[in-house]
């Protein structure tokens, strides 16, 4: 079984890695809060001093990081990944980050014999922990059967998305996709409940409805927008802000028009300069409702509602 190495141990590092652990594979595990990397040793795992020491120690190498600029310092900086990777070991980034730039780092690791994957994850904290994230690779396919086993040990939903870069591509899409329908259900929840109908019994109309059966109407909003609490942040709104940021660079590169998107990046900014950066990303929510002159608020259990997606898909 691989000696496995993890860089970055927060809210999204820190339950994958857990999750290998716990599948048993030899880790070595490195952070900037040493803090975070306790539960680790505790449970056997490795401390290393760097990056490089990680990957000097390991056959595959995780970077969990906050996005693109972390990234790059972490692979190929000053005791980087690369310097301290051996030849035939593997390095899977599972940010969420920018195409290009795995692009970029991929020919620097294969000229030293090192394979790259780009590899990340959808599903929010909850699903790190729970081993409930898509997983999305872009890479050589052979390395990524090759390393797929350690992939299942910590993603339910494993998918090889095509070269380098397509990892990444895929996730910019799902979020930039995500961004969009979020913005259509405040509006249209926010028109509802101005045009006289309960919050929640129009939750529930659409629940049962078209929109309900592909999951659209997910539990964040009953976890955080129709309680107007927005804190703690299941995702923040400045990693929100991040990965939209990057939809839409993406979409200049390849001069493709996204009128919804940037309508959303330009919400998701507006909200960062009310202060809201740590909020949950769905603090958006507010400035539908103030724009619209309503709240939409109901006292619906978060449990409840997760159960009947699952009991009622049909519904």
């Amino acid at each position: 079984m691989e000696t496995v190495g993890f860089i970055g141990l927060g809210n999204m590092g820190g339950g994958m890695a857990g999750n290998i652990q716990k599948a048993g594979y030899q880790m070595v595990v490195h952070d900037i809060n040493e803090g975070a990397t306790r539960p680790f040793l505790e449970g056997g795992a490795h401390l290393a001093s760097s990056p490089a020491d990680v990957a000097s120690q390991c056959d595959v190498t995780f970077t969990s990081l906050p996005g693109p600029r972390e990234v790059e310092a972490v692979a190929v900086g000053l005791e980087g990944v690369l310097q301290g990777a051996k030849p035939g070991s593997v390095y899977i980034d599972l940010s969420t980050s920018r195409p290009t730039l795995i692009r970029e780092l991929e020919p620097k690791f294969r000229e030293k014999g090192v394979h790259v994957l780009d590899a990340p994850v959808s599903g929010g904290k909850s699903g790190a922990q729970s081993r409930n994230l898509a997983v999305m690779v872009g890479g050589d396919r052979e390395v990524f059967e090759r390393v797929k086993p350690l992939l299942d040990a910590f993603g339910d939903k494993v998918f090889y998305a095509g070269e380098i870069g397509a990892g990444s591509v895929a996730k910019l899409v799902h979020n930039m996709i995500g961004h969009g329908v979020r913005q259509a259900i405040a509006e249209g929840m926010t028109l509802g409940v101005k045009a006289g109908v309960d919050t929640e019994a129009l939750w529930q109309c659409i629940r049962r409805g078209s929109l309900g059966r592909m999951n659209v109407l997910h539990e964040g909003f009953v976890r955080t927008v129709f309680k107007g609490e927005y804190e703690p942040a299941g995702f923040a709104l400045s990693l929100a802000r991040k990965d939209i940021g990057l939809a839409t660079e993406l979409a200049k590169e390849f001069d493709v028009p996204m009128p919804i998107a940037n309508l959303s990046e330009q919400l998701a900014i507006q909200a960062m300069n009310r202060g809201w950066a740590n909020h949950d990303s769905t603090v958006v929510v507010r400035l539908q409702e103030e724009m619209a002159d309503v709240e939409i608020r109901a006292d619906i259990d978060v449990t409840k509602a997760a159960k009947f997606i699952t009991t009622h898909p049909d519904e």
